[in-house]
């Protein structure tokens, strides 16, 4: 599979000052409804990676996951991570920076069935 997700310079700059503090990172695409446009940020090996988590490829040097739940309706879209003024989450890696990843997206070609 081709790679579904980019990233902007800005969060390309973000991923390699994590990577420098916390070493190996990844990202998994949240699927919640209130934050369901940030993708968290984790120290590869604090997040396990399910069975049906779908990788869509890598930014910067870290893998990209999302749930197969979500990525079936997302499956037609290019993710773009950005960084944005504000918090991260709880529990990913850009919390307490004053910047977090924004997950922007970009529909692709359907191919005819």
């Amino acid at each position: 599979m081709e790679d579904k997700v980019s990233a902007t310079p800005a969060a390309l700059q973000l991923i390699t000052t994590l990577q420098s503090e916390y070493g190996p990172i990844l990202f998994h695409q949240s699927g919640g409804c209130c934050d369901g446009s940030s993708p968290m940020c984790y120290a590869q090996g604090d997040f396990i990676i399910g069975d049906q988590d779908v990788r869509l490829g890598e930014i910067g040097g870290a893998p990209v996951y999302i749930s197969a739940s979500q990525y079936d309706v997302w499956k037609h879209t290019n993710l773009i991570i950005d960084v944005v003024p504000g918090r991260g989450g709880m529990f990913s890696l850009d919390n307490g920076r004053e910047v977090r990843f924004l997950t922007r997206s970009k529909i692709c070609a359907v191919p005819n069935q």
